[in-house]
C-alpha cells in the first residue's frame, strides 16, 4: 500500500504539492489524472524516492521511500523521459538491472522477447525509435518482478497493438502476482478500461479519489425533452454541474444518486428522459469545472 500523507513540496517560490493526499491500495491499478501542471510527475518522483517532501509523508507498506533502498528494490519506474546510459543496449541494461533487482527473472527476460520482438536487444536504446524505447522500458521493468509499478504517461508513442500488448501484461501481473499499478496518463480513455481507482489532481491537491465505479455512481448525464422546449425550474436539491441545449433537447450533468435524480427529474412531466453514463473525460471535466471555469464551457 502507497499511502501519501499532506505532503508540501516548493520549487523557486512555486508550491508544486499543496498538502496533497492519497492513497493507492496493494494489487489495484491506481490511475492519476489532471490538466498539464497539476503535480502529477512530481507526486511520482516523490513516490519513487527521487524527491524529498519539504513536508508531509510518503509511505510503502508503512516504510519511509526516501534513501531506503530495500523499499527502492521493490518498485519499478518507468518516466515519461527515459533516461539509460548512452551506449547502453537493452541486453547491457539487463544485466545492470539483474544487480540491482534481487527478484530480477533470467527467465522472464528470455520469455519476455517474443512478447517484444521488434526490439534489437543489442542497439543502443538511445538509437532506437521513441516507441521501441518504450518497449525496451516495459521489457527490463517487467523482469525485475517489482511489487509495485510507478508509470507516468507509460504507452505514449506505442502503436496500439502494443500498448493492448503492454497493458495485458500489466493485468496479468496485478492478478498473478498482486503487482500494484499507480499510473498517470492523460489517455483517459485507456485508463478506463484498466482502472480500478481513480484520483483527480489540481493544483497540487488531489480534488477526490475513487473507486471508478463509485466515481461513476456518483455523477449522471440527463438528456431531457418538454413540451413548450424550454428548460423547467428545476428542484434546488439537484446538484446540476452543466446544462447545454441542442434544439428541444437539453443535457444535464448532474452529482448525486443515479435514481434520486431521475425520480425528480421524471416529476415535471419530460416528454423524453434518458439517463446515459459518463466517460472518465466527461466526469474529468466536470469534476475540475469548480476549479477552473473555464473547463466548464466544454460541449461534449
Amino acid at each position: 500500500m502507497i499511502q501519501v500523507n499532506n505532503v508540501v513540496k516548493t520549487f523557486d517560490g512555486f508550491r508544486a504539492l499543496d498538502g496533497l493526499t492519497m492513497s493507492v491500495e496493494g494489487g489495484s491499478i491506481y490511475g492519476l489524472v489532471g490538466p498539464n501542471g497539476a503535480g502529477k510527475s512530481t507526486i511520482l518522483r516523490h513516490i519513487m524516492g527521487v524527491y524529498r517532501p519539504d513536508s508531509g509523508s510518503i509511505l510503502v507498506d508503512g516504510q519511509p521511500v526516501y534513501e531506503n533502498p530495500a523499499v527502492k528494490g521493490r518498485m519499478a519506474w518507468i518516466p515519461d523521459d527515459l533516461y539509460y546510459f548512452l551506449s547502453a543496449s537493452t541486453r547491457d541494461m539487463m544485466r545492470f538491472y539483474r544487480g540491482l533487482y534481487p527478484q530480477f527473472d533470467d527467465k522472464r527476460y528470455q520469455a519476455l522477447r517474443d512478447a517484444f520482438p521488434a526490439v534489437d536487444e543489442a542497439q543502443p536504446i538511445r538509437r532506437l525509435s521513441k516507441g521501441m524505447q518504450k518497449q525496451s522500458a516495459f521489457w527490463l521493468s517487467l523482469c525485475c518482478m517489482p511489487d509495485i509499478m510507478v508509470l507516468d504517461e507509460p504507452v505514449d508513442g506505442l502503436d496500439p497493438v502494443m500498448r493492448r500488448q503492454v497493458w495485458s501484461l500489466l493485468m496479468g501481473d496485478v492478478a498473478q502476482r498482486g503487482t500494484t499499478v499507480l499510473v498517470s496518463s492523460h489517455n483517459l480513455r485507456e485508463l478506463e478500461d484498466v482502472c480500478d481507482h481513480v484520483g483527480i489532481l489540481s493544483h497540487g491537491k488531489v480534488l477526490l479519489e475513487r473507486s471508478l465505479t463509485d466515481l461513476q455512481d456518483n455523477i449522471l448525464k440527463l438528456q431531457v425533452a418538454f413540451r413548450d422546449g424550454e428548460l423547467p425550474r428545476l428542484p434546488e436539491e439537484l446538484n446540476v454541474l452543466h446544462v447545454t441545449q441542442v434544439g428541444r433537447v437539453h443535457t444535464l450533468i448532474v452529482r448525486g444518486s443515479p435514481e434520486e435524480i431521475k425520480g425528480r427529474v421524471a416529476a415535471l412531466d419530460p416528454l423524453f428522459l434518458e439517463a446515459l453514463p459518463l466517460s472518465l473525460e466527461e466526469i474529468f471535466i466536470y469534476e475540475l469545472g469548480g476549479e477552473d471555469y473555464a473547463v466548464r464551457d466544454i460541449v461534449l
